[in-house]
């Protein structure tokens, strides 16, 4: 008798895509091993696959029973195995996980654990019973993951990788390192696009990216019945109700290990999805389309004409879809230029999110690299895609990414020089207008201007406004900062949002890296020297950008107890290049009678130098006096930068 007939399995929504039916039909006589009957010398066989797709045997001895040991408190039973699979794979192998096991022509369970010490002859399966009740889990209510076996190590589930370059798949290694897997480069299949039935013993892959690029864990099939089936006998990440991929897979060989040899195979034909992933196994259902995010990401080499397009589907999993959307367009770079090391991008991008009354998240910057171009093109994606997919206030779950990059191995990059700015003594509402001249790197100098409005409840006194690159952090804020933690750290500082759209909109709006930017900076914390004057000057600290994503600048300024909604007002202009180099000019705020009075004294001030030079009796003196380099500039006059502020040319 059946525990679960397919009959009795709630199937509502299940969207049959394949005309094949790519599940066997289950065996009709198949009985099921109570644990309650296996005891010590108990022989039986498990079935795996060491090669393609054909089924193999090996001889399975019953040790004994291990209380309390499985899934979710459960029983686990120790075996014994033998043969000559065993012997040619070197022992029991990572993707073998799911064997089904046979006492006496009954399914027992899954082959699901190992002793790292015991030369691979030594297992623990996880009984079928157990596994079955995965298809009982009500995803609506269930919020508890079932743990695996306590102490016990389970047969790793390998990661197999394909269409993945030499440098995508080490960056792949390296960030998969937090999820404590492992992936290896896999080859295809002649028969991978051909979908075939899975059946007790055969290869499966759980799948978490396919399309131009697939990455899936391989394991083994335990028991079907009907369009259902469960696998592995372990967890495969412990995620829950989830939608992963669900793949055949066809078996290369084994690959020996002084560790743990392990199956190397391919990530076939998709057929269906993933729905559980718990401490007793995974189980999935064929014929259904998993839910997933569709990346299509588009590089240019401006040098070279060539142009890469990456399409893939990837899980929709808040967890793992910074992860591997980045790694995703990273391996697209890599691939399109050829190459590693310097250089300069350009892209834009847009997050559509899966409820269509949502706004789409867009946005573009730019960056310089003199090490790994490719690497920092995809940090601004992994960090506003996390931030976005595990914000605090609500879901934001994604359906679609399109991204569009222009990599050159040029060097766009410009360093502020200085800037002038006009008036020194203002009101609050009045206009501060500032002039940035700029260097590139191996070209002719340019200027931008900018226009800055005093904020109408600016506290009267001095005011310290900031002009800098947009990626470049001031130096007070990144001494208080000390350095990002990109984890909790990001998580900590979403407190600092009133509402999601709050935290959309500021994420959006950030500054970009090829911005100049004219701002307040808090005047708690300052470069400048305590013994300015009116006519103070400041230089420019010629540093390069923080390490901290630029979409972050900012978010943990403390409360200065003012009533503004919003943060401190700023201004800024767009340029070709990633701009470096920071510095301030202190304003004095009065109220404008006072504001009035200090100008008139200013400006008969000025006229009295002016009358001096003019006469010869005094040298001019960067000091004393504004730069003014053209009359006009955008229709405003030099008067406009009368009574201006001057950074020291460095």
């Amino acid at each position: 008798m059946h525990l679960f007939s397919g009959k009795n399995i709630k199937r509502l929504g299940i969207t049959l895509c394949l005309a094949l039916n790519l599940i066997a039909p289950s065996l009709a006589a198949e009985e099921f091993m109570p644990l309650s009957e296996v005891h010590e010398g108990m022989h039986g066989y498990a079935k795996t696959v060491v090669h393609g797709t054909k089924i193999d045997t090996f001889n399975v001895d019953v040790l004994g029973i291990m209380k309390n040991k499985g899934a979710a408190g459960g029983d686990l039973v120790l075996v014994k195995v033998s043969g000559p699979v065993i012997e040619e794979s070197g022992g029991i192998a990572q993707g073998m996980s799911g064997s089904p096991v046979y006492i006496n022509g009954k399914l027992l369970g899954a082959i699901a654990y190992g002793f790292p010490q015991s030369d691979g002859r030594i297992g623990m399966v996880t009984p079928i019973s157990d596994m079955l009740r995965l298809w009982t889990v009500d995803s609506s209510h269930s919020k508890e993951i079932d743990s695996h076996a306590a102490g016990l190590i389970p047969l790793d589930t390998p990661v197999m990788a394909s269409g993945y370059t030499a440098n995508g798949m080490a960056f792949l290694t390296d960030r998969m390192k937090d999820f404590h897997m492992v992936p290896y480069s896999a080859a295809s299949a002649t028969t991978d696009d051909n979908p075939f039935p899975l059946e007790p013993g055969g290869a499966v892959s759980a799948t978490l990216v396919t399309g131009d690029l697939k990455l899936g864990a391989v394991g083994t099939v335990t028991y079907v019945d009907g369009d259902h089936m469960v696998a592995f006998g372990h967890p495969f990440m412990n995620k829950g109700s989830l939608d992963y991929f669900m793949h055949n897979s066809y078996i290369f060989t084994v690959i020996p290990s002084r560790n743990i040899p392990f199956k190397l195979g391919s990530v076939g034909a998709e057929i269906g999805t993933i729905t559980e992933d718990r401490g007793a196994g995974i189980s999935g259902i064929s014929g259904k389309v998993p839910e997933s995010v569709r990346l299509h990401a588009v590089v240019n080499d401006l040098d070279t004409g060539k142009t890469g397009n990456l399409n893939v589907r990837m899980i929709r999993n808040e967890g793992l879809l910074p992860m591997l959307s980045s790694t995703s367009v990273y391996n697209n770079v890599s691939n399109t230029l050829d190459r590693t090391g310097e250089g300069t991008i350009s892209f834009s991008y847009t997050l559509f999110p899966k409820d269509m009354k949502k706004k789409p998240f867009t946005r573009s910057n730019m960056y310089w690299s003199s090490k790994d171009i490719a690497a920092r093109s995809v940090d601004e994606l992994y960090n506003v895609v996390k931030i976005l997919e595990q914000n605090r206030f609500e879901p934001y779950d994604l359906r679609d990414i399109s991204i569009h990059m222009d990599v050159t191995q040029g060097r766009k990059t410009a360093k502020l020089l200085d800037a002038s700015a006009a008036p020194t003594v203002v009101s609050p509402g009045d206009t501060i207008y500032v002039r940035a001249r700029l260097e590139p790197w191996r070209g002719e100098i340019f200027y931008k201007e900018l226009s800055f409005k005093v904020p109408e409840d600016q506290p009267l006194g001095n005011m310290i406004l900031e002009v800098r690159g947009g990626g470049v952090t001031p130096l007070p804020y990144l001494l208080q900062q000390q350095k990002y933690n990109l984890t909790d750290e990001i998580l900590e500082r979403l407190r600092n949002y009133k509402d999601f759209d709050d935290l959309f909109d500021k994420l959006e709006k950030e500054d970009r890296n090829n911005q100049v930017v004219v701002e307040i900076l808090d005047p708690n914390v300052s470069m400048i020297s305590k013994d300015e004057n009116d006519g103070a000057k400041a230089e420019i600290q010629d540093k390069r950008p923080s390490k901290s994503p630029e979409y972050l600048k900012g978010e943990s300024k403390p409360d200065q107890g003012n009533d503004r909604e919003d943060d401190s007002p700023k201004s800024r202009v767009d340029t070709d290049y990633v701009i470096y180099g920071d510095g301030q000019f202190t304003f004095r705020v009065m109220a404008p009678e006072d504001r009035d009075r200090e100008l008139r004294k200013l400006s008969r001030s000025n006229r009295k130098v002016a009358a001096e030079m003019r006469n010869g009796e005094k040298e001019p003196s960067t000091g004393e006096f504004p730069e003014i380099k053209d009359s006009k500039q955008n229709g405003k006059s030099a008067s406009a930068y009368e009574n201006s502020n001057f950074l020291i040319d460095l």
